[in-house]
């Protein structure tokens, strides 16, 4: 299909429509551009995609006000003395932070220098690479993703089981899907297996059509879980005592595939100890989900022939994530719920390079072998550093710490556990450079902010979603408009100070140049040599399935004789730890009775994380993080919609606007994360939110392995602060 279609001249002069994929979020949902006079008029859905199908989302709609928004950057800031910012070049820029990045690279070292790519830098396919190429090329290990402050269980926990060579089952043949804590008709994508945000509505009931049986386990009665045929909702930060007991319900039945863990499984008696502990009646009441749920839905999961478990953002920032995510790739594990040998994967994984897909087992191993961090003996992970442990990096004292902080499409002021400690961590940087294409409230602290490309000003490919995809789908684009005013892709911001330091930036297709400027182009080839198909083949290949190139599962190596550990010692450990806190409010040492209500997180439709608000369309949809509450809990505490509290937790407090919501149940407080300002008191709490990231320690009940910051199911308490007139 070709890139650009002359469609029709308007009186302002001509005007083309280009197809290219947005990314406002991780979906890489295909549209229609318009573009008048160098600029973006309207958009569209394609209807043609093969798997798309016209849909597109709110968000994705409001590109052409977001490339052009007054709020938009269109020239670098240096911070004055006096705190203010002025206009610079972006090669004066460049210029004044390579020298202050090789001042401290000649005093403290390579470590020293830290970057931090957050989920806005996710939605470029040569963001993230550039940033790692950049650490590798400096031997500095201090490079931080937002991936270790959302869900990092999921890069760890499959190492403490094994991991199955082939994959578990796909989404589009599932008898039954088990999603626990996400909802993809909100958030742009669920778990392998699960159901992604490819036209979600129409792919669900098209599933449920075909026979496919839908459990969901969230405390909200959520978009997803209205579809469902079972919906449990258990008290908050209890979903690996639930997940415990469903598995004990089907290793107590024999609903497990007996076969399979015969041949794979090595431990499975251990873990039918590890579940003892787990009966019927305990799960439920400390769940306050009924028993006879708890048994329809391990029944309806385990006698399927086909479907997956899996995890979502809710219990991966909630007590105990490592164990929930461990419990659900356990179910999966014993009841068989992997490719086979002469099935077909459902995605291409056309951007990564080809690997055996046999139908095997690589055994377990330790899941954190990265770097050593200097706090609570915390270890990065497959190339990263975990970034709830970064504020104290910066701050701490002594040899490795950071110095230099590079923050790349991510706003950790609200968006890091523990914003008090953020902010203190931000204002102690000798060097702090934000690449963001608004003044967020992390760029508030910055010696330089860069303004960045947008979306339709770059080429790009769908890297993440290419592993997702419920089909093997290519897809690509060159930039379709101009830039506007001097901004620099993110890959450029780490080239050119690559350049500067006169560090090599590696990729698998060698270093970038250094003779010239590369192109988006250039450094795609770059990034993305060695993969399956070759990017001029993908270039080729704009919006198409391509059934020929699916991958087929291979018989197992018949030397294998790995098996996976559905019970490690330290799992184990954890499990009866959980039994003997009773409660999950205990995991951060809290009287339960004195903070009566949990605080989840949850997604809004209109937004992505912290950024969309500021867009007309959107920021009507609402201008702040409304405290979904209850109506019966408000009625107790006398409130009314647009009522403001403060919610307390043993750390902080922060004030909220309430709104009622018959979908969260009682003694639940359901709030988005990654809202509001720099500032600690709230002010314009009703203007731009308020963080909840400020009522968690970062030293308070976190995860041994991966660091992970309980940052939902926080018990809090709340007080009634300002009550409307009525």
């Amino acid at each position: 299909m070709p890139a650009s279609t002359p469609t029709h001249e308007s009186g302002t002069g001509d005007v083309t429509t280009h197809h290219t994929f947005c990314r406002f979020c991780h979906a890489s949902c295909p549209i229609e551009v318009d573009v008048a006079e160098g600029q973006a008029v309207a958009i569209r859905g394609v209807p043609e995609d093969p798997l798309f199908a016209g849909y597109t989302c709110i968000k994705g709609r409001q590109i052409p006000e977001q490339m052009t928004h007054p709020s938009r950057l269109r020239s670098s800031l240096r911070r004055r003395s006096d705190g203010t910012f002025e206009e610079i070049s972006s090669q004066d820029a460049m210029d004044a932070i390579g020298a202050e990045l090789k001042r401290i690279l000649d005093t403290y070292g390579p470590r020293a220098i830290a970057s931090y790519t957050g989920t806005g830098g996710y939605q470029n396919s040569l963001a993230v690479p550039a940033a790692r190429a950049f650490h590798q090329g400096l031997d500095s290990p201090s490079f931080y993703t937002s991936v270790t402050i959302d869900q990092p269980a999921k890069t760890t926990a499959p190492f403490r089981v094994g991991i199955w060579e082939a994959g578990y089952h796909n989404f589009s043949d599932a008898e039954v899907l088990l999603a626990i804590g996400y909802n993809p008709m909100v958030s742009s994508f669920g778990p392998v297996g699960g159901l992604q945000g490819t036209n979600p509505y129409v792919v669900l009931r098209d599933a449920k059509k075909r026979g496919m049986k839908l459990i969901v386990i969230d405390p909200r009665r959520t978009e997803f879980a209205t579809q469902a045929d079972i919906h449990l909702a258990p008290k908050p930060g209890e979903d690996p005592t639930l997940m415990a007991g469903i598995v004990k319900v089907v290793l107590d039945e024999g609903l497990y595939d007996h076969e399979f863990c015969e041949q794979w499984v090595g431990d499975l008696a251990t873990l039918f100890d590890a579940v003892a502990g787990y009966d019927l009646d305990y799960v439920s009441k400390r769940c306050d989900v009924p028993a006879d749920d708890i048994v329809a839905a391990a029944r309806m999961f385990a006698t399927a022939r086909k479907g997956t478990s899996g995890t979502g953002t809710g219990p991966s920032m909630a007590p105990h994530s490592s164990l929930t995510e461990h419990l659900s790739i356990v179910l999966n594990t014993i009841c068989g719920r992997v490719n086979r040998a002469g099935d077909v994967l459902e995605s291409g994984y056309f951007l990564y390079p080809e690997t055996p897909r046999r139908a095997q087992v690589h055994a377990a191993r330790p899941p954190a072998t990265g770097a050593q961090q200097r706090v609570r003996n915390l270890r990065g992970i497959r190339g990263e550093m975990l970034t709830t442990a970064l504020a104290e990096e910066i701050l701490n004292e002594g040899e490795g710490r950071v110095r230099a902080l590079i923050v790349s499409g991510g706003n950790p002021v609200v968006a890091w556990p523990d914003q008090e400690l953020t902010v203190k961590a931000m204002e102690d940087l000798e060097l702090l450079v934000v690449v963001d294409h608004r003044m967020s409230a992390t760029a508030e602290f910055a010696d330089y902010v860069i303004a960045p490309t947008l979306s339709l000003e770059r080429a790009d490919v769908p890297h993440l979603m290419d592993r997702w995809f419920r089909a093997p789908y290519t897809n690509y684009t060159e930039a379709i408009t101009p830039r506007i005013g001097d901004v620099l892709n993110e890959w450029e911001v780490f080239w050119e100070l690559s350049c500067r330091l006169g560090s090599p930036l590696p990729f698998p297709g060698g270093n970038a140049p250094t003779d010239h400027r590369p192109s988006d182009d250039e450094m795609l080839d770059l990034v993305y040599a060695g993969s399956r198909m070759p990017m001029d083949e993908v270039r080729r290949n704009r919006m198409k399935v391509h059934p020929d190139k699916a991958m087929i599962v291979q018989p197992a190596d018949p030397t294998c004789t790995a098996k996976f550990t559905v019970a490690p010692d330290d799992i184990v450990a954890e499990m009866r730890q959980v039994i003997v806190e009773g409660d999950s409010a205990t995991t951060l040492g809290v009287d339960p009775k004195m903070y009566p209500f949990r605080l989840v997180s949850r997604r809004l439709k209109h937004v992505l994380n912290s950024f969309g608000s500021e867009l007309s369309a959107l920021g009507a949809k609402g201008s702040t993080n409304p405290a979904y509450m209850n109506p019966d809990d408000m009625e107790a505490y006398d409130l009314a919609d647009g009522d403001l509290i403060e919610i307390s937790s043993p750390r902080a407090s922060i004030h909220a606007v309430v709104e009622s919501a018959t979908d969260v149940r009682r003694g639940v407080i359901s709030m988005a994360h990654s809202w509001g300002g720099s500032s600690l008191t709230d002010e314009k709490v009703r203007d731009i939110g308020t963080p909840t990231s400020r009522l968690v320690s970062v030293d308070r009940g976190y995860d041994a392995v991966n660091g992970m910051v309980v940052q939902s199911a926080i018990p809090v308490r709340l007080t009634v602060l300002e009550q409307s007139n009525r």
